[in-house]
């Protein structure tokens, strides 16, 4: 009887009626990547124009519905390279930021764009510390300026900065305001990463039940929630999630793509067309374009993620990967490896040997595993060549590699 394939096993309880009901996740949610901007405000990476339409390129290719090219205002070759992403054709949105400024919309314009990016900070500690302006005289630029942008013909997302730090009666104001100007989505902003799930689910819910407009949420990762936050965010009704490819961005970083995009996928059963299998390629290239490497660890793109030495998991995974693999790895572009080391059990030695039609004794396999081990303890790990010049030693088979 054929064994019957799974291709993902996670918990059943994720699906629970009672679970499913309590989500308000809208039909269409759409991904709007911000690798080239956001990540790249990350300190010390700075990616060169070729680097950057290469990004937007792999972006666009997988299938992500949006790409936010840069800040325009920041130089003459930010906006220069912000134009050249816009005029490659690309059949993703291209986004740019700009502040609540007539200029910066103008420059926007220039680029020739599909949306910009407008945001103006809203809390009591940005108005006082950075602003120094009166939250009417903000209200005030809101109208003045996004009255200036719908001149274009482009779209007008319009954000408030630390929005979780700011009074909702605040926050409803500011969109208000904006709505009347005629903007296309309102976005709420966690730009220190300090909201919980269950408060930005209350967030997202006022903003959506007071305002039938598409809405979209932009979180950082300070206290590891910025997941946590997006999935919350959308099963309450957030309809777009700014993401950057492996989380890089300022501080701790944003909302990592791959995870975004493929616990939506499997966790919340909702398929965004994003070809999940390029999410690997696409991280190697830009960690290498940043001079970064991927964390061993790293959920989904690490090279530890699918890799098993534990003799026990080993043994289980060669009967049924999703014993200790609830994803394929081929899903991101993935390979499982399986290593040697002090955990290594008698069954992946005895297939390894099986592979190459060679016999030996429980008593050969006992010294093998032995020989193994107390090399994976000095070591950490044992290569493919120790592990065979250990056969050579303990059965006396001569040139391996050729058998």
């Amino acid at each position: 009887m054929k064994k019957k394939e799974i291709t993902s096993c996670v918990s059943p309880y994720n699906f629970l009626d009672e679970i499913v009901k309590a989500r308000s996740v809208p039909e269409t949610v759409t991904v709007y990547d911000t690798t080239l901007r956001d990540g790249e405000q990350m300190p010390g990476i700075s990616f060169n124009s070729a680097q950057k339409l290469a990004i937007a390129k792999k972006l666009d290719e997988i299938g992500v519905h949006q790409i936010e090219a840069g800040f325009p205002i920041v130089s003459k070759e930010e906006r220069k390279n912000v134009k050249l992403i816009a005029d490659e054709g690309l059949t993703a949105d291209i986004l740019a930021l700009t502040r609540l400024r007539k200029d910066e919309i103008d420059i926007a314009a220039e680029c020739g764009v599909d949306m910009a990016l407008v945001f103006i900070a809203s809390s009591d500690i940005h108005i006082k510390y950075k602003l120094k302006h009166t939250c009417e005289e903000l209200l005030y630029c809101v109208t003045e300026v996004l009255d200036h942008a719908k001149e274009y013909d482009m779209k007008i997302n319009f954000s408030t900065e630390d929005s979780t730090r700011t009074d909702l009666e605040r926050l409803i104001e500011f969109y208000s305001t904006a709505l009347r100007a005629g903007v296309d989505r309102i976005g709420i902003t966690d730009t220190v990463g300090c909201i919980m799930p269950e408060g930005l689910q209350y967030l997202v819910s006022k903003i959506k039940n007071k305002f039938n407009m598409p809405l979209a949420i932009h979180l950082h990762n300070d206290f590891g929630l910025a997941l946590s936050n997006a999935l919350a965010g959308v099963g309450a009704g957030a309809n777009a999630v700014a993401v950057t490819v492996g989380g890089l961005g300022e501080r701790a970083g944003n909302v990592p793509l791959e995870q975004f995009v493929i616990a939506m996928k499997v966790l919340y059963n909702h398929d965004m067309k994003i070809d999940t299998s390029g999410l690997k390629e696409l991280a190697e290239m830009v960690y290498k374009f940043a001079g970064l490497k991927i964390s061993l660890h790293q959920p989904l793109i690490g090279e530890n993620v699918f890799s098993h030495e534990s003799g026990m998991h080993i043994a289980a995974i060669l009967n049924q990967p999703v014993t200790y693999e609830c994803i394929p790895p081929e899903m991101v572009g993935h390979t499982r490896h399986l290593l040697m080391g002090k955990h290594t059990g008698g069954t992946y030695i005895k297939k390894r040997l099986e592979e190459k039609n060679i016999k030996a004794s429980p008593m050969e396999l006992r010294t093998l595993l032995q020989e193994i081990k107390v090399l994976g303890e000095f070591k950490g790990k044992v290569s493919e060549e120790e592990f065979w010049k250990i056969v050579e030693m303990v059965l006396g088979v001569n040139n391996i590699k050729e058998v």
